[in-house]
């Protein structure tokens, strides 16, 4: 059903290169005082007030990372990072990741980082694990008002960087019998954020007994993740 598409043009210069992705991606993140630790990229999970579970499956993050250096070649910290909207480190992360149940609330001063954040280079991916989707949507609208969330086709390169989706987002956990979407939000045509809804992907992410998930639920989930990044890191 999913295939890599190492021979997919107009992939495949990008391909090529994928051991220079962190040089020339993060090249031109251009956020002040952007770090790498060691020379690896690091994804960041955010912290954020409301009560709507901001830590759920820890071991998330660091089973990605592994996957994003085994797979693609894109040499990646495994060492969980938890960050707030207020915290000075936030702006040394090219990419950010946060996923709940429920609530979401980030205060005047959070709304004005994360702003400052997405316009100047950062990623933030979203990933609703049920509950999240109306608060989530309203802090968003806070951050960009004129701005709104737009599905994604299935032929945008999200879907098809390395590993070919061609329907798009794959279920993972089943709550309202409502198909996987995924959303992005553009800052002067640049994806600043992608929303997985009804999906659920980071749950594949978690180690196996976490969730009982199949061994072919979770190679799916490794999948888009690693697109997800990978798209990240190549505009």
């Amino acid at each position: 059903m999913f295939k890599a598409v190492v021979d997919h043009y107009p992939y495949r210069s990008w391909l090529c290169r994928i051991t220079g992705i962190l040089i020339v991606a993060l090249g031109s993140f251009d956020l002040a005082g952007a770090d790498l630790a060691n020379g690896k990229l690091t994804i960041a999970r955010l912290k954020y007030s409301g009560g709507g579970d901001w830590y759920n499956d820890p071991e998330s993050i660091p089973n990605l990372a592994r996957e994003l250096t085994r797979r693609a070649g894109i040499e990646t910290n495994e060492e969980q990072q938890v960050v707030n909207l207020t915290d000075d480190a936030l702006f040394s992360f090219p990419i950010l990741f946060m996923t709940g149940h429920g609530e979401v609330k980030w205060t005047n001063a959070e709304v004005r980082n994360m702003r400052a954040y997405l316009m100047h280079g950062g990623f933030l991916f979203a990933d609703d694990d049920y509950g999240m989707d109306q608060a989530f949507r309203r802090e968003m609208k806070r951050v960009f008002p004129d701005n709104e969330f737009i599905e994604l086709p299935f032929s945008h390169p999200i879907f098809h960087i390395i590993y070919d989706f061609p329907s798009g987002l794959s279920k993972h956990h089943e709550h309202d019998k409502k198909p996987p979407q995924g959303f992005g939000l553009f800052h002067e045509g640049r994806l600043v954020v992608f929303y997985s809804y009804e999906s659920n992907i980071s749950d594949g992410w978690a180690n196996p007994e976490t969730h009982d998930d199949p061994p072919e639920k979770r190679e799916t989930a490794f999948q888009m993740g690693v697109n997800i990044i990978a798209f990240a890191l190549s505009q």
